[in-house]
């Protein structure tokens, strides 16, 4: 048996997998999010803790028999959270999360005075990122920067606690922008840049590696006979990836999630920093991926349904057969934006609204602009060298086919859409454990059975392409004006 916990922004959850991957049982515990001030976001570490309690003692509840049986547990996060240990390893602050924006200063600042970070780290200075979120605590707060003793991802605080190790895995570690991602190890330059040293940051593993093994007084709660080791893990969108055996180079997924991702794996490090394209290690060895983030795909549809009062299944429901783009355009970005853009201040917008606008044409707007915000992460990809055929899809919005024949069409790719099941981090996560109590990766990341695929409808593939090209149009006119 493998356990896949996946920390997420919105909740934790775990997974029991038996050798063959078929799924035993799950548990889900819900977080919540803080913003104190705008454009802040923050959780408090702890809280990932009690969750991953309560979803593994579920799991200890519901597959007793089973439990014991554990070998390997894996683990996924999301990405860049500034976790801040004293001596202690205790939390001096809430977690900085990934869609926290208050760095922007900090961020243009490194940039100019640290090079390095475009190239050995491989990515623009973001406010997502780590490490400008240590340089405004180090600024901002520098009480709490002094007493600082480790710096740790929010799933790597959870394997703190599981197994009393200070490691993190590659993947997750691309994203602090402290990491050479070519080397696979922390740079001493760019960790000087922020005031830290390699003592500051864990020790680093492969994803598919031991990172250490459950302390024994979890293995006795939690009904497992012996120690199972516990995988070095990934970053949420490369243990995704593991989950839908997108780990040879040139495979890929599409994620539809409160962010959205077009992820692309490679055998090189391959960056393309001036389109803000993400390039990091993947969670299995001596491959790398890139990635076209952006902050809002369904955030978009939510909030659109809870403006509108409605559920946003109902509001995808009544889209129905996409024949046209729709008349009005909207640009999806609610908390700025990352690939292509790099811009923290932009926000978002309809376009073309007239007194025949309904429900259902805001809607269909929303998943046209969405799509037309992957086609520029797909652009960005371009530039970089990297092509793209096909893609799985993933994630919440994945259930709606008017999104994904939208996104077919306009990306013109084949679009396969898994047949059941959760394809994200927990999947990839528990198949991270199965390697890592292998030892050997072979035969484990293997695509799940497909439901159908969506290929690009080429009267789609037009009328899409001419109105991408109107709505390129609108971000710079909008900068131009001031907003």
């Amino acid at each position: 048996m493998f356990i896949g916990l996946d920390i997420g922004t919105s909740s934790v959850k775990a997974i029991l997998l038996d050798e063959n991957q078929k799924l035993v049982a799950s548990a889900t515990s819900d977080l919540t999010v803080q913003r104190p001030h705008p454009s802040w976001s923050e959780q408090d570490p702890d809280s990932w803790w009690t969750a991953c309690e309560t979803a593994m003692d579920e799991l200890a509840r519901t597959a007793a028999g089973e439990m014991a049986a554990v070998k390997g547990i894996g683990l996924s996060g999301h990405m860049h959270g500034a976790t801040l240990l004293g001596a202690d390893d205790k939390p001096l602050r809430p977690c900085i999360l990934w869609n926290d924006g208050r760095s922007a200063k900090q961020c243009a600042e490194l940039e100019a005075a640290e090079p390095k970070f475009l190239s050995l780290g491989g990515n623009r200075v973001m406010p997502g990122f780590t490490a400008p979120k240590l340089q405004w605590v180090r600024e901002n707060e520098p009480e709490i920067f002094d007493k600082t003793a480790k710096v740790l991802l929010p799933k790597d605080y959870v394997r703190l606690k599981l197994t009393g190790e200070h490691v993190g895995d590659m993947s997750d570690s691309a994203g602090t922008l402290w990491l050479d991602v070519a080397r696979r190890d922390w740079s001493d330059d760019l960790l000087a840049a922020t005031g830290l040293t390699r003592d500051y940051m864990p020790r680093l593993v492969e994803g598919a590696e031991s990172s250490g093994q459950l302390r024994p007084e979890l293995c006795r709660r939690w009904g497992m006979v012996s120690a199972p080791v516990v995988a070095g893990g990934g970053g949420d969108n490369a243990a995704s990836a593991c989950g839908v055996g997108a780990t040879t180079p040139g495979s890929a997924f599409v994620s539809l999630g409160t962010s959205g991702v077009l992820f692309v794996t490679n055998d090189r490090f391959s960056p393309n920093v001036e389109s803000a394209v993400h390039a990091f290690c993947h969670a299995v060895p001596d491959t790398w991926h890139q990635m076209g983030v952006i902050l809002s795909a369904t955030d978009s549809l939510n909030w659109l349904a809870g403006t509108l009062g409605a559920k946003p299944s109902d509001l995808t429901d009544g889209v129905g057969v996409i024949s046209r783009p729709s008349d009005v355009q909207f640009l999806p970005y609610l908390g700025g934006e990352r690939t292509p853009h790099n811009d923290v201040s932009i926000r978002a917008g309809f376009y073309g609204i007239s007194h025949e606008t309904d429900n259902r044409e805001l809607t269909h707007a929303v998943l046209d602009g969405v799509a037309f915000a992957l086609k520029d992460c797909m652009e960005a990809l371009a530039v970089a060298g990297t092509s793209v055929e096909r893609v799985t899809a993933v994630g919440g919005g994945s259930r709606s086919t008017a999104w994904l024949e939208i996104i077919a069409s306009l990306l013109n790719v084949v679009v396969d859409v898994p047949a059941d099941g959760d394809f994200g981090g927990s999947l990839g996560a528990a198949r991270l454990g199965q390697a890592a109590a292998a030892g050997t990766t072979e035969g484990i990341f293997t695509p799940p059975p497909m439901r159908t695929s969506i290929e690009p409808r080429p009267e789609l593939t037009s009328a899409y392409s001419e109105a991408y090209s109107r709505w390129r149009k609108l971000y710079p006119a909008l900068k131009q004006a001031g907003f």
